[in-house]
C-alpha cells in the first residue's frame, strides 16, 4: 500500500521571477567611500623567503703539536752531610746525629713541626682514605650491554710491514707488551727486512721502549712470569734466545744452530721450576725440546712427536699449552695436521711420553689453552671452528659454528670460566660468553679491515691486545660485564661442562655397542663361509704358484732352443 501526499504552491510564492529578456544594467546597492577607513588600509606585500632545516656544517682540519714522551728515572742518594763527615762511615754519622739532637734549635724545630704532624695523623686516623667500605659487595653486570673500545695502537716502525706474530703482556701489571714481528710466508722475506722486535709502553705508542735484536725474525716472544725482566724468543731459523731488558737489545744467550730446531720455533713456554729458568719449545720439525736458559748449549731433553713410535707418523708442532695446575710435567701440543697430543715429560718409558691423541680439526691448530678454572678442559682454535675438549675423551664436547672466515687465534678469559675470545682473517674479534648463550658470539667487534694473527689477554681480563698481518697491534678494553666474574657463574659453567662430558661419554658408549653388534651380526652371518673362504684362498695361492712355475719353465725352454752363435773364422 503506497501513501502519497502532494504539496502544492504557486510559482510566485517562492524564488525570484526569472526574466528571460535583455535589460539595461541597474544599480541595486551603493556603498559610499569612507576616508577614515582608507587611512587605516595597509597593502599586503607578498615576500618569498627560503629556509633550510638542515644545520649548516663545515669541515676543518687541525694539526696539533706532537709531544714526545720519554721516561726519566731519578736516583735519590743520601746527602746534606758536612764536608768533614763521610756518610759511608757509620761511626761518623752516629756521632753527628747525637750532636745535632742535643742542639736547642733542633729541639725547637721539632716541637714546631710536631703540631702540624699530629694534626695530619689525627686526620688519617679519623678517615682512612685507603679503606674499602664496601668490601664483599658484588655488582651485577649481567644487565649491561657488551661493549669494547680501542685504547691505543702500536705500529711496526719498519718497512716493509711484517706480521705481528705474538703478543706477551708484562707479568707485573699491564704496563708493557712485547710484540714479535716476522714474515712467515716461505721465501717471501725481502733482503733488507728488519729482524727487530719491540717492547712497547702502553701509555706511549709513538716509540717502542726497547728494541730486541734477534739473529732471525721472532715467531714467538714470552715474558718470564717469575722474572718480568727476562724474555724468551723462538726464531724463524730454529734458534732459541733470551733477553734481559736491563742489559740492552742484544740476547743474553742463544742455542747453537746444530742443537736447535730445523724449522721455525712457533711456540715456547716457561716451566714451573725452582730456578725459574727452564722452558720448552716446539716446532714444525716434529720435535719438542726442554731447555735451561742458564745453559743453552744443548737441550736437556728431546721428544719426537711421533704417534706410532716408529718414526713413520711424525707430526709438526705449531702451538703448545702448559699449565702447572694440570700437572707440572704435562704438555698439550697442537699440530699442523689438526690433532692435539697429550705429552708427559716424566713418563715411565719413551713410548709413554705421548699419552693420547685428539683428532678433529681440518687444518693446523693455531691456539691451544687449558681453562684456567677447570684444567681438564681445554680450548682449540683451527680451521673455521673453536672446540672445547675434555682430557678423558677423544672427541670435542662443544664446538662453535663454522665461520665463513678462517680462525687464526683464541684464548680463555683469565677472570671468567665461560668466556673465551677468537679472532678471524676478516679482522673481527668474537667474544663468546657460554654463561649467556652458546650458539653465537655475545659480542663481535671489527678491529681492522685486514686479517688478525695473534691475540693475548692480560691477567685482569680487561685489556686485549690483537696483532694483525700488517704489524699493527691494537689494544682494546672490554666492559665489566665481560671481564668480571658473575654470581654463580663458576658453578654453572662447571655443571654445563660436566653435562656435556657425560652426554659425549654416553654417545661414545652407544657407538661402541652399535659397532660390536654389527660385528657380531657379520660374524654370525659369515660363520659358515670361513672354511669355504680359506679353501678358496688356498686354491688361489696354488693357481698362482702353478702360473709362476709355468712361466719359469717357458723361459728356460726358450733359452735352450736358441742356436749357439757361430764362431767367426778367417779366410781359408
Amino acid at each position: 500500500m503506497e501513501i502519497v501526499y502532494v504539496y502544492q504552491r504557486e510559482r510566485r510564492d517562492f524564488g525570484r521571477t526569472g526574466r528571460f529578456s535583455d535589460l539595461p544594467a541597474e544599480i541595486l546597492s551603493e556603498t559610499a567611500s569612507n576616508l577614515d577607513l582608507l587611512k587605516e588600509h595597509i597593502e599586503h606585500r607578498v615576500i618569498n623567503q627560503g629556509y633550510q632545516c638542515i644545520p649548516e656544517m663545515s669541515e676543518h682540519e687541525v694539526n696539533t703539536e706532537r709531544f714526545e714522551v720519554s721516561s726519566v728515572g731519578v736516583l735519590h742518594l743520601e746527602g746534606g752531610w758536612p764536608k768533614d763527615i763521610d756518610p759511608m762511615e757509620a761511626e761518623h754519622t752516629i756521632r753527628f746525629r747525637k750532636k745535632i739532637e742535643k742542639d736547642e734549635d733542633y729541639i725547637a724545630s721539632i716541637q714546631n713541626l710536631g703540631d702540624s704532624i699530629s694534626t695530619l695523623l689525627r686526620q688519617n686516623n679519623s678517615i682512612d682514605i685507603y679503606g674499602e667500605y664496601f668490601q664483599g659487595a658484588v655488582t651485577d653486570h649481567s644487565g649491561e650491554p657488551p661493549s669494547a673500545k680501542t685504547l691505543t695502537v702500536f705500529r711496526d716502525p719498519n718497512t716493509p710491514r711484517r706480521t705481528a706474530t705474538s703478543v706477551s703482556w708484562y707479568p707485573d701489571g699491564a704496563r708493557k707488551v712485547a710484540v714479535s714481528y716476522a714474515i712467515l710466508q716461505f721465501q717471501q722475506q725481502p733482503q733488507n727486512m728488519s729482524l727487530s722486535s719491540y717492547i712497547w709502553d702502553v701509555h706511549n705508542p709513538n716509540y717502542p721502549e726497547l728494541e730486541l735484536a734477534p739473529a732471525s725474525p721472532l715467531c714467538c716472544l714470552t715474558f718470564n712470569p717469575k722474572d718480568p725482566h727476562v724474555l724468551l724468543g723462538g726464531c724463524y731459523n730454529g734458534l732459541l734466545q733470551y733477553w734481559d731488558d736491563r742489559k740492552g737489545s742484544q740476547p743474553m744467550d742463544s742455542s747453537p744452530i746444530e742443537k736447535s730446531h730445523r724449522d721455525p720455533v712457533y711456540d715456547t713456554a716457561w716451566m714451573q721450576s725452582k730456578t725459574g729458568t727452564e722452558c720448552a719449545s716446539v716446532s714444525t720439525d716434529g720435535q719438542m725440546f726442554w731447555w735451561d736458559t742458564r745453559k743453552l748449549g744443548e737441550p736437556m731433553e728431546t721428544l719426537l712427536l711421533d704417534t706410532k713410535g716408529d718414526g713413520s707418523s711424525v707430526l709438526g708442532g705449531v702451538v703448545m699449552a702448559y699449565d702447572p695446575a694440570a700437572g707440572p710435567t704435562k704438555f698439550l701440543v697442537g699440530t699442523e695436521q689438526g690433532a692435539v697430543l697429550l705429552c708427559n715429560r716424566k713418563a715411565k718409558g719413551p713410548g709413554d711420553k705421548i699419552g693420547a691423541t685428539y683428532p678433529g680439526h681440518h687444518g693446523p691448530i693455531y691456539a691451544l689453552e687449558r681453562n684456567p678454572f677447570q684444567q681438564k678442559y681445554f680450548l682449540t682454535v683451527g680451521d673455521w671452528t673453536a672446540r672445547i675438549w675434555m682430557e678423558d675423551l677423544r672427541t670435542p664436547i662443544m664446538t662453535t659454528k663454522y665461520h665463513s672466515s678462517y680462525l687464526t687465534d683464541g684464548c680463555w678469559s683469565p677472570t671468567r670460566p665461560g668466556v673465551f675470545f677468537t679472532i678471524k682473517m676478516d679482522g673481527t674479534l668474537d667474544i663468546w660468553d657460554y654463561f649467556f648463550k652458546q650458539n653465537d658470539p655475545t659480542f663481535t667487534l671489527q678491529v681492522t679491515d685486514i686479517g688478525l694473527h695473534t691475540l693475548s689477554v692480560e691477567s685482569n681480563g680487561k685489556l686485549i691486545a690483537t696483532g694483525s698481518t700488517d704489524g699493527t697491534t691494537t689494544l682494546l678494553e672490554i666492559c665489566d660485564g665481560l671481564a668480571v666474574l658473575q654470581p654463580n657463574e663458576k658453578a654453572s659453567i662447571t655443571q654445563m661442562l660436566e653435562r656435556e662430558t657425560k652426554r659425549e661419554k654416553n654417545l661414545e658408549v652407544a657407538k661402541k655397542e652399535m659397532r660390536a653388534k654389527e660385528r657380531k651380526e657379520a660374524t654370525t652371518k659369515g660363520g659358515g663361509k670361513d672354511s669355504k673362504d680359506d679353501a678358496e684362498e688356498e686354491k688361489m695361492k696354488e693357481v698362482e704358484r702353478d702360473f709362476f712355475e709355468a712361466v719359469q719353465q717357458a723361459e728356460s725352454d726358450a733359452q735352450m732352443d736358441q742356436p749357439l752363435p757361430e764362431a767367426g773364422g778367417g779366410d781359408d
